[in-house]
């Protein structure tokens, strides 16, 4: 627990620190976010705000950890996506910035990206001998996958980093979202090292991954909360892809490592109706010719209905919470006795 506790607060104390630093650098290298043309009119404002921020986040989590973790393959695997998919973000960012346009690495090398990140993941999972089936709660099923696990675990990563992507275009609303989730996450693997060391419970991670993984969930919490120091509205630095997609790698990393992944449908629940609004939008504009909400990602619908980005950041928030508290219920209450044979 203390070193949960540490890792936290050592990343949020790096984070509000280096903040205004790697601010001033960015904006110095006029490092700036550009905007759509076909965006919200009130985003016009925020042209030139400092992007790639993600990385103040990544690189405070990233000290703590590597302080303070035993190095399970566990919390490695799920610490390589984290800055893997951050990677890919960075790179995307970095031709956003220097070319001075808005798109930047193209979706399918994306994909190729996260293919291959998959691949290194699907290794350890052999390596480890992770179990290649999905429990799902309520019903108790177990269904066995084999090979096609793999493919599950393309979808989770792919899934969730741009499910997070997508949710990134209101000031404070992906990190906000992104710390509620990642919470339930640590609290998930707190309560499976505790519960543990005092009943002797099989787990789906061993108890030194299990905290391995809380070390590594709780640093990166502190490390956004720092940074949502900078980015609450009006925002002064922007995440960029570097952070959402980071942030959606390690959600899909803890989905598959704490063996819940039909869960982080609740706990990612916000990414995933922000997918869908997308995929929704351009469904129903391609065959019908007509658009379901006034702009997708669902978030800008509410901003062109003249919510204002502070009124819907908070509500997603709170949605989010409330999906993620159903979460924790049903892991407590179906996981513990769930996974009771399944290493």
């Amino acid at each position: 627990m203390e070193r949960v506790l540490a890792a936290a607060i050592l990343s949020m104390a790096i984070s509000i620190l280096v903040g205004p630093k790697l601010i001033a650098f960015l904006r110095a290298k006029e490092y700036g976010q550009h905007i759509r043309e076909d965006g919200p009119a009130g985003h016009a404002v925020k042209q030139g705000t400092p992007t790639m921020g993600g990385l103040l986040f990544v690189l405070a989590a990233a000290v703590p950890f590597l302080i303070l973790s035993p190095f399970s393959a566990e919390g490695l695997t799920v610490f390589f996506i984290t800055l893997a998919c951050g990677a890919i973000g960075f790179i995307d960012d970095y031709i956003k910035v220097t070319h001075r346009r808005s798109l930047g690495l193209s979706g399918r090398w994306k994909l190729l990206l996260m293919a291959a990140i998959t691949v290194g993941v699907g290794w350890v999972v052999q390596e480890e001998k992770v179990d290649k089936s999905v429990y799902v709660p309520v019903l108790d099923w177990k269904i066995g996958l084999s090979i096609g696990f793999f493919v599950l675990l393309f979808l989770i990563i792919a899934g969730a980093a741009n499910g997070a992507n997508l949710t990134d275009g209101i000031d404070g609303l992906a990190v906000g979202v992104g710390i509620i989730a990642l919470f339930t996450f640590t609290a998930i693997n707190m309560l499976a090292y505790i519960r543990e060391g005092q009943l002797d419970v099989g787990q789906a991670v061993g108890r030194g991954a299990a905290q391995d993984l809380a070390i590594w969930g709780a640093a990166l919490i502190g490390g956004m909360i720092g940074f949502l120091w900078f980015n609450a509205f009006p925002a002064e630095v922007i995440m960029g892809d570097t952070g959402s997609m980071a942030i959606g790698g390690a959600l899909g990393g803890f989905a598959v490592m704490t063996k819940a992944e039909l869960l982080l449908l609740l706990i990612g629940g916000i990414f995933v109706v922000e997918a869908l609004s997308v995929i929704l939008q351009v469904f129903s504009f391609k065959y019908y010719g007509r658009r379901l909400f006034l702009m997708a990602p669902i978030h800008h619908h509410f901003e062109m209905k003249a919510w204002s980005e502070t009124k819907i950041m908070v509500r997603f928030w709170i949605l989010g919470g409330i999906l993620c508290a159903v979460a924790f219920a049903l892991y407590y209450k179906y996981y513990f006795a769930g996974f009771r044979d399944l290493r």
